[in-house]
Formats: C-alpha cells, structure tokens, sequence
C-alpha cells in the first residue's frame, strides 16, 4: 500500500511542477498584450525626450546615456535600428534579436528591457543578478514549489492509503475465516463507502455460513435419534439375521457419514487444529491396522498434531483401500530427509485413473464410469485431506508399481 502512496504523491508533486513549468512557458511566449504595447510605447517615447535626438554628437548621446545608467542604477545601451551600438553605460548589454517579441525578457542573470523609440533606435536597460542566472533561479523556484507542494500533500496521501490499508487487513482476516472482521468507516468519501459495502458482503457471508453450519448440525443430530430408534430395533429384531446383518451395516455406515460430515463441518470452521499432541504415527497405523488386517512397517515417526483427528486420518485411509483396493493393504511410516513425517497406505486394487487422481479427495465424488447405484468415496479421502492440511502438510494419490494405488500422506516435522 506504500508503493500507492508513493504513486499518488509523486502524480500530484509532478502534476502540480508540470503545471508551474507550463505556466511559465505560456507567460514567456504569450504575445504582448494591448495595455503592454501601450505602456513600452510610452516609455519609449519618455526616454526619447531624455536622449538626444539623432543626428547630435556622439559625446552628448554617452553623456545622457551615462547619466541615465547613473539615474536608474541599471546597464543601459542604445542601439541603431540595424543593431549597431551607439552608446553604452555600465557593463555592456548585447545588441537585442530582430525576432524578440517581449519588451521585458530574462537574459542571462538579469532582466533586460528593450524599448524601439520613435526614431527607429533601440534603448536597452538591464540588471544582473549577483548570484544566480534565469535559469538557475527557475529551476530553485521548480524545486522549492516541489518540495512545498511534497510536504503538503503527504499526509493528506498517506491518510487516504492507511484507510485502504485497514481495509485491506481486514480483507484478509475475512479471508483467512474470521468471519467477524469488519472495516472501520471513516468519512463519507468513496473509501468509505468501499468499507461499507464490504461490511454488508462481511455480514452476508457470516450469516449463510452460521446458517449452513446450523443447519449442517440440526440434520445430523436429527438423523441421530431415528438411527439410534432403528439400531434399537434391530436389537430386538429376531427375524432374519442376513436381513438383520445387512441393516446394521447400513445404520452403521449412516452413522459413520455423519461423523464425517460434522468432522468436516468442525475443520472448515476452525481451519486448524485445536489442539496439539505427540503422537507415534507407526503406533496408530498398527492399532488402527490390526482392526482391518494391514501389513504395518516403517519406524517410529512421532508428530505434533490432534491425536484424535489424526486416527480418523489413519482410519479412513485403511477403511478405503480395504473396501476399494481389493486384497492384501499395506501401510507403511517413516522420517524423510527434509524433517517430515510420511505415511503411505498401498493396496492391489484396479488402480486410479491419472486425471481422478486429484478429484478423489472432493466430496461425496464418484469416479467416471462408475455405476450411479455404486458406491462412491463419500467423504472419507476428503478428510483425510483435510486433516492433512490442518497440520501443515497434504495427501495425495499415486499409481503403486505392478498395479494398485497408494495414498501418501506429508505432514509436518517433529515438534521439539
């Protein structure tokens, strides 16, 4: 935000120096003006009945010429029409250009009048300055105009940016999930206004989210009462056990998804862990491993993270390759070069085509080709990956050599 400060600043110092430098340029070429013309013409007819007129001795025209240098404190010289000097007091002033156009002009280090007198001779008066030329003085007025108009025109600058940076701070608590950030309005200009509508956006967005996640929490505690009446019944069902078995799977399953839903609902709302523990990766794979027949090896990886999201991590995996990938699971942790941690869940099953690969871990996807009364992956993978990157890492899938697939999983180095 400093960068557009700057920005603004230096637009209105060089568009105020740029005006000043035009301004003098307009003033140096502007035609002289009738009320001018009459007052050079005036004066040129004054100084023509102080000087000699034409055709007197040379030694009389010096005297008046000298006494009129003395008079006036100035340089004076007169010219003949063609430019020749005729004469001069002070320090010598150069014959004026045919084409000047200004009876008052800047040359040198001084300002010079030109005045063309009713018989044709040119009188010039002049002043040097002591110390600095035209030139010089403009380019120090240009430089003292810019310096006043930068040191006025910084705060005003500055305290427009410090507002667009407030709003930006609180963009990016918005964005970062604090769904509680609100901009400071101040004044009743266009930043204003911006903050007042990101404030209304602010409030639109808590409002849906706190909505959807209260409705997120009344259907699944909903759904919990009529599966815990069924699970009931079940109980005392004395029927068909196939029938009986089959049931219980399916309220167990339902069960499972909401779990999931509000552990996904839960992460999407802190966006981090809540709390950090250490917890031997290779000791949760072989407990959770035992439960569904996986091959455990590797060695002990111990990480800071929620011990409880990270079994659900470790579960998840397991239970899907066991019921996607087909035969034998294997899972394996260790320590790589860098400091993190990795886990690795491997079956033999059909595999993962190449572009579902990264698709898997969505929500409730159903990879192509797949039957619509198939099962899909629910959310499970997306856990995973969710839990993955609550603890600084990510999952990923891979094709495994000689068919199958393999999920890996990166979290974190060791804590201290």
């Amino acid at each position: 935000m400093r960068r557009l400060a700057f920005q603004i600043h230096l637009t209105v110092v060089g568009v105020l120096v740029l005006f000043a430098f035009l301004v003098s340029i307009t003033w140096a070429v502007h035609p002289v003006s009738p009320w001018e013309r009459d007052l050079a013409e005036g004066l040129a007819a004054t100084v023509a009945d102080v000087l000699p007129p034409p055709g007197r001795p040379q030694a009389e025209l010096a005297e008046s010429v000298e006494r009129l240098g003395s008079r006036l404190r100035v340089d004076v010289a007169v010219f003949s029409a063609e430019g020749r000097p005729l004469a001069s007091s002070g320090r010598p002033l150069p014959a004026p250009d045919r084409g000047w156009r200004r009876w008052i002009s800047h040359r040198g280090r001084g300002v010079t009048v030109t005045l063309t007198l009713p018989d044709g001779r040119v009188f010039v008066a002049g002043r040097r300055h002591p110390r600095a030329g035209g030139a010089v003085a403009f380019l120090v007025t240009l430089s003292l105009l810019a310096v006043a108009v930068a040191i006025g025109a910084w705060p005003l600058v500055r305290r427009l940016t410090r507002r667009l940076e407030r709003l930006r701070r609180r963009v990016e608590d918005l964005g970062g999930g604090d769904l509680g950030a609100r901009a400071p309005v101040e004044g009743t200009d266009e930043v204003a206004d911006l903050a007042r509508s990101f404030n209304r956006a602010a409030d639109r967005i808590q409002g849906l989210v706190q909505a959807q996640r209260r409705t997120l929490a009344f259907a699944s505690h909903e759904l919990r009462s009529p599966l815990a009446r069924l699970r009931v019944s079940l109980e005392m069902m004395a029927g068909d056990p196939a029938l009986r078995e089959r049931a219980a799977r399916d309220v167990a399953e339902l069960d499972g998804i909401i779990d999931e839903v509000l552990e996904a609902s839960r992460l999407e709302a802190t966006g981090g862990v809540d709390r950090a523990e250490s917890v031997d990766l290779l000791a949760l794979l072989a407990e959770e491993g035992a439960r569904c027949g996986a091959e455990v090896t590797g060695e002990p990886v111990t990480v800071s993270g929620d011990g409880r999201l990270l079994r659900r991590m470790v579960r998840n995996l397991l239970e899907n390759a066991r019921r996607h990938g087909g035969g034998a699971v294997e899972a394996h942790a260790e320590r790589r070069g860098d400091g993190e941690a990795r886990v690795r869940v491997l079956d033999r099953g059909p595999g993962v085509a190449e572009d579902e690969r990264d698709r898997i871990f969505e929500p409730f996807h159903r990879p192509a080709g797949r039957p619509e009364t198939g099962a899909g992956y629910g959310l499970g993978l997306a856990l995973v990956r969710q839990i993955a990157r609550a603890h600084g890492g990510d999952a990923r899938c891979l094709a495994r050599e000689g068919g199958g697939t393999v999920f890996e999983v990166i979290l974190g180095p060791e804590s201290p």
